[in-house]
């Protein structure tokens, strides 16, 4: 199931409603013939006639329409199968019933399908809980009850409005002096098994006017006027609204005791949007024909595609498949895409439903390319890729595979959706970068050539690079894990790379706040290696090495010097090659943000450096009032406990790449730590990762969230899009931890809130949810938990934390303190249980619940799991779920 988000449509009353019906006519076999005359050029001179016939009724697949067949070289019919958004609305009214002392109140909406009413019924004073059976009388027939809360009943068809649209609705007798204080529920999509909630929670319809508001109740809390019937003047009834709300709570306010009041319930009638994807089959069809007088290629092209269909195409000349515009003539309604391709609209068929056109090529070539665009913003494409059609011999055939699924890419605008043909426009951008990298090459070599010159083309090659981005930023303005899914989901799971390692990496960090304190740290955890490594850690995190002003490590001073409070270097040398002999890789947490001076300037300023790395007072920014540093600006915020590091001078990069290849060689560490890297660019993080090769890398990028009055905001967008900011500017090279969903976790879990772990879009709401290869995720570390406690997880709910990050995408980082405590066995059952089922840091998050007292999701369809102390159950269906894990407010379960 998924969680679909709902907000009120109130100033939408006056929108136009559309209709959601969709009617796939097939199409009937209507042979062509073809009379040549003197010339063939598109049709002006060959005259195609279709004969007048009954169109045959079959399944929902255009069957092409044919030439004669001695003429045909080539005839296919290609699956269409993609998605539609649909939007209707989700009604809700309460109303005066034909007793004057009862009411009445229907719940609809308006797009067809088998709609579940999920409901159940709070009481006056009953502070237990918001969900109870409600009584019989209140139960419309066909209810089925869910064991001892809630209410299931079913949304029948009812009469249609007068622009034809059909509703479904249940209605709800409600006696007025009943017992019952509120009426919450959820709206169940039987076909789909989507959710559709209000806010992020459970809709809640109030029968009393001192119930609090939590965000999610429909109406007023004195309501709207009567409701004039349905699709009526809702400016009116708004109007009274406000007024009757606004009357309603100045009475609150003078009230001493709101139970006191004397109030009256009033009706109301407000409206929801509501969008639901359906899935729809559609076919095009293709056949060619060779003219025999011209010898040219005549394609006939034809879809049962719904609406306006764009034809984005162009030619090839051999198998390398690379796209070529034809010479004219084009079919009417064709324009020119940037040069490298051409876009024409299919003509409506008369008399029956679907699209064709006619395209005449020339005989050199050898194959016809296209990609079909719909509804602006959906692209149709065969199995992935471009259809290809073959216009002579030599060419590859299509391997057509009816069964096989057609894939579509659905995107956002217009700009995203120009770039669907694998070679084209960002082909283009890319080979004449490559060009101009020849270019300058061959200027650097050829004597003659001058400065001036290797500039202009430099230039070139910035304003092309400028102009991809600029392409990238538009098509993504806050960044979505959905763009990078599809390029994801075709990797192997198994390559390696600096910001994922395997993809399969679960995380400890091997210290505390604590540990320098025994002098030893890399002793003892050298004992502890073995253990590490059978509980399923796949990497370790050690502390700062370097000589320190402080004894954690956090304020490096001589970087060679490798002697620290945690041990001696031949120690860590020890330690490291423990740990790779129990298959585990070590990461060093390395600090380049900023580094403590040896010696003071000439006014008494500390920013001048000793050591191997003797740099003076250029390598310090610029504007950091508290060292006088005289290099450039800083390219992030400053640290200012320490001099900041000038990142931009270049003797300074080429220090630190040094430094970070000789610890990876000196040492044996495998990736890195990076502290406080909201402190420089993430593109320094790119060339030191270039120069030192780590098998992992995980970046601190950490600010506050957002918050509204004390209260942590549901929508933290703004605050991921920060950290993923730093992790593209990295060029994805890096990974980072995700504070994001570490707070997410504290609200949802301190205040019983978990609809707050979906966002928006029915997602994970941290990083995990847009870019989860590079998430790591976690819930404490040295700063936030240990001695220091600076951001300390909701005590006695760990294991809820555990039981999310290691289950869901992402890499999970457990903190050492939790390991070596009583929570060991259940982390370790969660460990193996991730290993088992091959969950992996792209895996695939399905939530079906995010409710006020439960969070619940399905995971590649192998594991199951829910944390909150609410009710949840995985679905029967084709699986079989088996309970593998549970502890306090945690479940999970495995697909067997």
């Amino acid at each position: 199931m998924s969680t679909v988000s709902i907000e009120p449509l109130i100033h939408h009353h006056q929108r136009e409603i559309r209709r959601f019906r969709f009617k796939s006519s097939a199409f009937g076999p209507a042979p062509l013939s073809c009379r040549p005359k003197s010339r063939c050029d598109g049709g002006r001179l060959c005259s195609f006639k279709s004969p007048r016939r009954a169109l045959a009724v079959v399944r929902a697949a255009a069957v092409v329409e044919t030439f004669d067949t001695t003429d045909v070289v080539f005839r296919e019919t290609f699956p269409l199968e993609w998605t539609d958004t649909v939007e209707g609305k989700i009604f809700v009214k309460l109303d005066k019933g034909k007793n004057e002392q009862n009411w009445q109140l229907t719940v609809g909406c308006t797009i067809p399908g088998k709609w579940i009413l999920h409901w159940g019924v709070s009481y006056v004073d009953d502070v237990g809980s918001e969900w109870d059976q409600p009584p019989t009388g209140m139960r419309p027939p066909g209810s089925v009850p869910i064991k001892d809360y809630a209410i299931e009943t079913p949304l029948k068809k009812a009469s249609s409005t007068g622009e034809g649209i059909d509703l479904y609705e249940v209605k709800i007798n409600v006696k007025s002096d009943s017992a019952v204080a509120a009426i919450n529920f959820v709206v169940k999509d039987e076909e789909t098994g989507a959710w559709y909630q209000h806010r992020g929670r459970d809709f809640k319809v109030p029968l009393v006017d001192y119930l609090h508001d939590d965000g999610n109740v429909v109406g007023a809390k004195r309501g709207f006027g009567l409701w004039p019937g349905a699709f009526g003047q809702l400016s009116n009834i708004l109007l009274k609204g406000e007024a009757s709300q606004s009357k309603a709570q100045d009475s609150i306010s003078a009230s001493s005791d709101p139970k006191q009041e004397d109030s009256s319930l009033e009706g109301f009638y407000d409206e929801l949007p509501l969008v639901k994807q359906l899935p729809l089959h559609n076919s095009v069809g293709v056949s060619v024909r060779k003219c025999r007088e011209t010898a040219k290629n005549i394609i006939y092209l034809e879809t049962d595609l719904p609406g306006d269909v764009v034809v984005h195409w162009g030619v090839c000349r051999d198998d390398a498949k690379n796209w070529e515009i034809p010479a004219a003539p084009h079919p009417p309604e064709t324009i020119l895409f940037k040069n490298k391709a051409l876009r024409t609209l299919l003509k409506q068929k008369e008399g029956s439903s679907g699209c064709s056109e006619l395209f005449t090529l020339d005989e050199d070539l050898a194959g016809f390319l296209f990609v079909l665009r719909i509804k602006e913003n959906i692209w149709l494409k065969y199995m992935g890729n471009d259809f290809f059609v073959p216009l002579s011999k030599s060419s590859s055939s299509v391997q057509s595979n009816k069964d096989s699924e057609a894939t579509h890419v659905s995107g956002k605008g217009e700009q995203e959706n120009e770039d669907v043909s694998g070679s084209a426009f960002t082909d283009g951008i890319i080979n004449e970068i490559r060009n101009l990298v020849s270019d300058i090459s061959s200027v650097k070599t050829g004597k003659t050539k001058t400065k001036k010159v290797q500039e202009s083309i430099l230039q070139e090659i910035e304003k092309l690079a400028a102009e991809a981005y600029s392409i990238f930023r538009s098509s993504t303005p806050t960044f979505s894990e959905e763009a990078v899914l599809l390029e994801e989901a075709t990797k192997p799971p198994l390559k390696v790379s600096s910001a994922t390692g395997s993809g399969y990496e679960i995380l400890c960090q091997g210290f505390n706040w604590e540990s320098h304190k025994s002098g030893r740290w890399y002793m003892e955890l050298k004992e502890k290696a073995k253990q590490l490594s059978s509980l399923g850690f796949t990497i370790i995190w050690l502390p700062p090495p370097t000589e320190s002003v402080s004894p954690e490590g956090y304020m490096p001073k001589d970087l060679y010097n490798l002697n620290s409070r945690y041990g001696t270097i031949d120690e860590l040398r020890d330690l490291v090659k423990n740990f790779h002999e129990v298959d585990i890789k070590v990461l060093g947490d390395a600090v380049l943000n900023h580094r403590c001076a040896h010696y003071k300037n000439q006014n008494g300023v500390w920013n001048i450096f000793g050591g191997r790395l003797s740099w003076d007072d250029r390598a310090v920014v610029a504007d950091d009032p508290h060292f006088q540093g005289r290099g450039n600006k800083s390219s992030g915020d400053n640290f200012h406990a320490a001099p900041n590091i000038d990142h931009s001078q270049d003797f300074v990069r080429k220090d630190l790449k040094e430094w970070m290849c000789w610890l990876r060689k000196e040492i044996g560490y495998d990736g890195w730590r990076l502290d406080f890297v909201r402190g420089f660019w993430g593109g320094y993080v790119k060339d030191y990762l270039e120069a030192s090769e780590p098998y992992f890398t995980v970046g601190e990028f950490w600010d506050s969230l957002s918050y509204t009055y004390g209260d942590m905001d549901h929508n933290q967008d703004a605050h991921r899009q920060r950290i993923v900011d730093w992790i593209n500017a990295t060029n994805g090279t890096a990974g980072a931890f995700d504070v994001t969903t570490k707070g997410i976790l504290h609200a949802a879990l301190e205040r019983c809130e978990y609809w707050r772990l979906s966002d928006e879009k029915g997602k994970p709401p941290g990083v995990v949810g847009w870019w989860p290869s590079r998430a790591i995720t976690f819930i404490e570390n040295h700063d936030t938990g240990s001695t220091q406690g600076h951001w300390r997880f909701p005590g006695g709910k760990e294991m809820q934390g555990y039981a999310y990050i290691l289950t869901h995408p992402g890499t999970p980082a457990v903190f050492y303190d939790h390991v070596f405590s009583h929570y060991q066995s259940e982390i370790a059952s969660l460990i193996s249980l991730r290993n088992r089922n091959k969950i992996h840091c792209r895996s695939i998050v399905k939530i079906a619940k995010a409710e006020r007292d439960v969070y619940a999701a399905v995971i590649d369809d192998k594991v199951a799991m829910k944390i909150g102390p609410g009710h949840y159950e995985p679905p029967s269906g084709p699986q079989r779920w088996s309970q593998a894990l549970e502890g306090r407010d945690y479940k999970v379960w495995e697909a067997s």
